[in-house]
C-alpha cells in the first residue's frame, strides 16, 4: 500500500510537470477554493458497518497548482452519536477529529489531456496525511475513580472524489475514501503498517467555491517552422517599407524641386509680349457642311471678327474665296464654291452693314489645301490692311 502512495505521488508529480509545459502557470493567488463536508464514518472491521454509522462534517481548503495536480488542507469532525471502543459516550459534540493535508490528481486530465476547458465531470484521486485525535469517554478505573481516554495517532487517507463541475466556479463532490489510524495496535503489529482494523471508511458530499474561477490558459506549442515563417514574413514587410521609403524620398525630391521652380516662377516678373506689326495679311476660315452653303452658328464667331475688323479699320478690304471638296460632282462643286464665298459677303452686307464695295467674293472651284477632305468645304476671308 505504502509503495502504492508513492506511485502515486511520483506520477502527481509527473503530471504537474507536465501540465506545466501545456498551460500558462498561474500567479499564486490564483485557483484557490474552498468548501464544506458532510458525511458519515464507520470502522472497517470489529463493529457492524452500518449501524455504527456516525455524521461527519468538515473543511477544506485548496490549491489547483496545475490542471492536473492540486494540494489542500482539511479538517473533519466525527459527531459523537455512540461508542466504537464500548466506552461511554464522550461529554463532547465531537468524538473524533482529523486535520491533514492531501494532494489531488485530476485522473481525466492525467490520462485524457487538459483541454483548456473545465469538463463538466471528472474524477480526482486523493492522498492524505495528518493529526487524528480521539477526544474523552467517561470511564472507571478498577477504584472506581473516573477518568477520560484521550488518543492521538497518525493518519493517512486514499480514496477517490467524484467531482460534478455545475458552472465555473461551483463543484459538488462525492468521495468514499479509507482513513488508517498508523499507531493503533493492530497497526503497529503489522509488518506494512496497514491494517484494517485500524481503518476507517468514510463517505462525503462536499461542494467548493472556486475564487475567480479555474484560470488556466493554454500555450500553443512552441512550432519552429511556424516561427521561420512568420520571421520570413515580416523580413518582406520591412523589405517592402524601406522600398516604399526610398520611392517616398524620391518623390519627395521631386515634389521639392517643382515646389522650387513654382517658387522662382512667382518671384520673376510678369512679361508683356506686345504684338508686333507685320506686313502678313489677316485669315480667317468659315466652313461648312457637305453640299451646303448656309453660315451654320458655330461659324459665325469668325464672319463677325471679319466685321470688326473692317469696321475698325475703315480703309480695309477683305478677299473671299470659296472651295467645294472633291466630293459629288464637279459642276455642282464649281458653283457650289461661289455660292460659299457669296454666303460670307452676304452676311458682312446685311448683317454687320459692311460696304459691298470693300468685299471680294470668288469661287475657286475644288480645294487642295488641307489634307483632310472635309476642311476643303471652306470659304478663306483674307483681309488687307488699309493702304
Amino acid at each position: 500500500m505504502m509503495k502504492n502512495i508513492v506511485l502515486i505521488a511520483a506520477v502527481a508529480l509527473g503530471a504537474m510537470t507536465a501540465s506545466a509545459q501545456a498551460v500558462e502557470q498561474p500567479k499564486f493567488f490564483d485557483n484557490w477554493s474552498g468548501g464544506i463536508d458532510a458525511g458519515v464514518t464507520t470502522p472497517m472491521s470489529h463493529h457492524p458497518f452500518f449501524s455504527s454509522m456516525r455524521p461527519l462534517v468538515g473543511l477544506h481548503f485548496t490549491k489547483q497548482v496545475t490542471p492536473t495536480f492540486g494540494v489542500g488542507v482539511e479538517g473533519q469532525f466525527g459527531i459523537n452519536t455512540s461508542s466504537w471502543k464500548f466506552y461511554e459516550h464522550a461529554e463532547t459534540a465531537f468524538d473524533n477529529s482529523y486535520i491533514g493535508l492531501y494532494g489531488t490528481v485530476d485522473l481525466f486530465n492525467l490520462f485524457c489531456g487538459y483541454n483548456c476547458e473545465t469538463r463538466p465531470f471528472t474524477i480526482d484521486a486523493v492522498v492524505g496525511a495528518g493529526w487524528g485525535h480521539t477526544y474523552g469517554h467517561g470511564h472507571h478505573n478498577t477504584l472506581g475513580r473516573p477518568y477520560t481516554h484521550v488518543s492521538n495517532s497518525f493518519v493517512t487517507k486514499t480514496g477517490l472524489n467524484f467531482k460534478f463541475n455545475v458552472s465555473d466556479n461551483v463543484t459538488i463532490g462525492v468521495s468514499p475514501y479509507i482513513t488508517w489510524d498508523m499507531t493503533t495496535p493492530a497497526a503497529s503489529e503489522s509488518a506494512v503498517a496497514y491494517n484494517i482494523n485500524g481503518a476507517v471508511f468514510n463517505l462525503q458530499a462536499s461542494v467548493t467555491y472556486h475564487f475567480g474561477g479555474h484560470k488556466f490558459a493554454c500555450v500553443l506549442p512552441y512550432n519552429q517552422a511556424e516561427v521561420d515563417a512568420l520571421n520570413g514574413q515580416i523580413n518582406d514587410l520591412r523589405a517592402a517599407l524601406d522600398a516604399a521609403t526610398a520611392d517616398a524620398a524620391a518623390w519627395q525630391g521631386k515634389a521639392n524641386g517643382l515646389a522650387n521652380e513654382l517658387a522662382a516662377c512667382n518671384e520673376r516678373p510678369a512679361q508683356v509680349v506686345k504684338e508686333v506689326k507685320n506686313s502678313l495679311n489677316s485669315v480667317r476660315y468659315v466652313f461648312f457642311k457637305i453640299g451646303s452653303s448656309v453660315i451654320t452658328a458655330d461659324q459665325r464667331p469668325n464672319v463677325e471678327m471679319i466685321a470688326d475688323y473692317l469696321k475698325n479699320h475703315k480703309g480695309s478690304k477683305v478677299l473671299i474665296k470659296g472651295y467645294a471638296s472633291q466630293d459629288g460632282n464637279l459642276d455642282f462643286n464649281i458653283k457650289l464654291a461661289q455660292r460659299r464665298a457669296e454666303a460670307v459677303k452676304e452676311s458682312l452686307v446685311k448683317n454687320y452693314k459692311i460696304a459691298a464695295d470693300r468685299i471680294t467674293a470668288e469661287g475657286e472651284g475644288i480645294g487642295h489645301m488641307f489634307e483632310e477632305e472635309s476642311w476643303n468645304r471652306v470659304s478663306i476671308c483674307t483681309v488687307e490692311a488699309a493702304k
